[in-house]
């Protein structure tokens, strides 16, 4: 079955996207095909589609932060029935046979996952293309069950923004008698808020900008602390079990060291590349205290976020887009000027 697609694409960096017809792979006997209703807009397709990174992959069609209805499935498909709502995040398949595979954690493949977009599906070489488009195939194993009593526009970002920053949750045992401390207020920061206040933790959110407190607060910071006042972050020493670190660019993470307690950790989220000054050592073993680095989570701890998200009633606070503002969207984003995370409409494709 040939399945003809309608999306929007990069064809090369610092372009604008375009719309773009394309085929995506036939499906086989374990594979849903997924009628896209809202795809989430995150920091890092904007640096994939302009190659910031490297590795760019031309015509690229972004996005993994995918929910959508369910309107073909495989002979071989138990998880969903048509009509089903599902969720796709970053990675569409793993190798399923190495150390990380077997535990559930994809993300950390040995052979490395399969990206949603910008990446090369393993079984039959064709290149894998994102959500800013109106249908996609992927095995049923890498889409999640999306219950319909969730907001389906602002569940979409949790396919990313929020895997993201519940997997260290949980690696961390966060819960009703932690401390959390959350630096940046944005995509990823405010989901790592709502979350940690949802399994009972007491939130503080770091920021170098006032104007943020009312935000946080509404979220569920129970604290705001202005990571410019040497008096404030001095009154936040020895504080907190664990410090998501949602900042995605080269910043000094020396000074948030201090305000971890004993055995506490820093986890970096946001971030991927060099990081200068250099680390103090000294407060890090004076108090066993740690610095470590987390990417999105595996199927079933995805699933586990989604579950745990329709029941308490979590979504990302979303701006809905047409998919003909992406460009303007993705110049906003680069101001940090949304709250706190696009959403695409796919409909809009039809307009």
């Amino acid at each position: 079955m040939t399945l003809n697609v309608k999306g929007y694409a990069a064809f090369a960096a610092k372009e604008d996207l375009v719309p773009h017809n394309f085929i995506r792979r036939d499906p086989r006997d374990n594979d849903v095909v997924i009628e896209i209703l809202y795809s989430g807009v995150c920091h890092s397709d904007l640096h994939s589609a302009f190659n910031d990174w490297g590795g760019a992959k031309y015509p690229m069609v972004p996005g993994h932060e995918i929910i959508g209805r369910v309107i073909e499935v495989g002979k071989a498909v138990t998880k969903f029935r048509v009509g089903d709502y599902a969720g796709v995040g970053c990675m569409v398949d793993s190798c399923q046979h190495c150390k990380p595979c077997e535990q559930g954690l994809e993300q950390y493949c040995e052979e490395g996952n399969t990206l949603t977009y910008n990446d090369t599906d393993r079984h039959d070489n064709m290149p894998t293309y994102g959500g800013y488009s109106d249908k996609i195939v992927v095995t049923e194993k890498f889409a999640v069950n999306v219950p319909d009593t969730l907001d389906l526009k602002g569940a979409a970002p949790l396919l990313c923004a929020g895997i993201t920053t519940w997997s260290p949750l949980r690696h961390w045992n966060v819960g009703p008698n932690s401390k959390v401390a959350v630096v940046g207020l944005g995509g990823l920061g405010h989901m790592a808020i709502k979350l940690a206040k949802a399994l009972g933790a007491e939130v503080t959110l770091f920021t170098r900008s006032p104007n943020k407190e009312a935000d946080a607060r509404r979220l569920g910071a129970a604290h705001v602390v202005l990571s410019t006042d040497a008096g404030q972050m001095q009154d936040a020493h020895n504080q907190f079990d664990l410090i998501i670190d949602t900042v995605p660019y080269v910043h000094d993470l020396n000074p948030y060291i201090p305000t971890l307690a004993l055995s506490g950790t820093l986890v970096l989220v946001g971030y991927l590349g060099d990081l200068n000054p250099m680390l103090n050592s000294t407060p890090l073993i004076l108090g066993r205290k740690s610095v470590a680095g987390s990417v999105i989570g595996g199927i079933a701890e995805t699933q586990e976020m989604i579950d745990f998200c329709a029941r308490h009633n979590i979504t990302s606070d979303i701006e809905l887009i047409n998919i003909q503002d992406i460009n303007t969207a993705w110049q906003r984003m680069l101001k940090s000027d949304v709250k706190y995370r696009f959403v695409i409409d796919i409909a809009s494709l039809n307009a």
